[in-house]
């Protein structure tokens, strides 16, 4: 049977590009990825990252559904200690009073940002400590079944917009189980814990009202292209996109800079985030991600398409997806 495939979208501010034009890639993108027969299509919160236009997640997916008729979209993730859940009960439940039956929320507790960004975003430093009775207080918002006496999220009340819990650790995998949660891995990114976290995940998982048995998610970069030759090109270029992003600075790099970073030691960091990687023709990534799916014992794929240019994502989309189906 064939894995189900999904994209998270990094909504990338590529070099010269401004915040417009990577919306618009983003629309581009969600709509090749429904014409292509993907399942969904996710976005992150960052905050204060220069590359990433997707810090307004729930705005973001509302204008994208707005311009796509069947494809399920989602946050892949809200980082919950930002936010009251009582707000995001809200926002998702608008949401899917606009789109109903395509929402998803997937939910993380990393600050995804810097000290001085949590005090902009006038986060409590320890907010995090309280994700697991937050989520329960999400869900019970979006169930009509609110924990605050007199409080109901309207929009959101008795919508039950599906909850996936984000993770890289074994905390997210135990807390997914213990909730009867779907359990969604960033091994894009962070790959260090990916078998031991589903493994335990898939031991302990009890079935809860919106999950009869486990769900895995597993995060998989792809760059698929017409030829290996291409492929390998564009991965030098986005090992040097994450080297500036990562040790620049926040200044704008050349390449000759971006390469003499990986070569003073960048190129550990990098290349341990592209662990997991689908790189060259469509055979080539189908072969490795049928593979990778049974490493990461997964029911799903969520590939982030790392092409630099959008030409180069759109691309990737559709072989992708054509190579899956073959």
């Amino acid at each position: 049977m064939r894995t189900p495939l999904s994209i998270l979208d990094l909504a990338p501010i590529a070099r010269g590009e401004t915040v417009a034009s990577s919306i618009a890639a983003s629309v581009d993108l969600a709509r090749a990825a429904e014409e292509s027969g993907y399942e969904r299509v996710w976005y992150a919160e960052h905050h204060n990252m220069p590359s990433i236009a997707s810090s307004a997640t729930s705005v973001l997916i509302a204008h994208v559904g707005a311009q796509t008729n069947t494809i399920r979209l989602g946050a892949g993730g809200v980082m919950l200690p930002n936010h009251s859940p009582l707000t995001i009960a809200e926002q998702f439940g608008t949401l899917d009073a606009m789109y109903p039956g395509r929402i998803d929320l997937g939910l993380g507790r990393a600050p995804g940002s810097d000290q001085n960004t949590m005090y902009a975003l006038r986060r409590d430093p320890m907010s995090a400590d309280s994700f697991p009775q937050d989520v329960l207080e999400l869900q019970a918002y979006l169930a009509g079944e609110t924990r605050v006496p007199g409080v109901d999220a309207i929009p959101g009340k008795g919508s039950r917009v599906p909850l996936y819990i984000l993770g890289s650790s074994m905390f997210g995998a135990t807390l997914a189980a213990a909730l009867g949660l779907p359990y969604a891995f960033a091994s894009h990114f962070a790959p260090a814990m990916l078998e031991p976290a589903v493994a335990a995940y898939r031991r302990d998982f009890k079935p809860s009202g919106q999950l009869d048995r486990p769900y895995v998610i597993a995060g998989v970069n792809v760059l698929a292209a017409d030829t290996t030759a291409q492929a390998q090109e564009q991965l030098a270029t986005s090992r040097r996109v994450r080297a500036a992003a990562l040790f620049g600075r926040g200044q704008a790099l050349t390449d000759e800079q971006a390469d003499q970073l990986l070569a003073q030691g960048a190129a550990h960091h990098v290349d341990q985030m592209l662990t997991y990687a689908a790189v060259g023709t469509p055979a080539e990534v189908r072969d490795y991600l049928e593979n990778f799916a049974k490493v990461a014992d997964a029911d799903e794929l969520i590939v982030a398409h790392q092409a630099p240019t959008t030409e180069g994502r759109l691309r990737s989309v559709t072989l992708t997806a054509e190579a899956m189906a073959a």
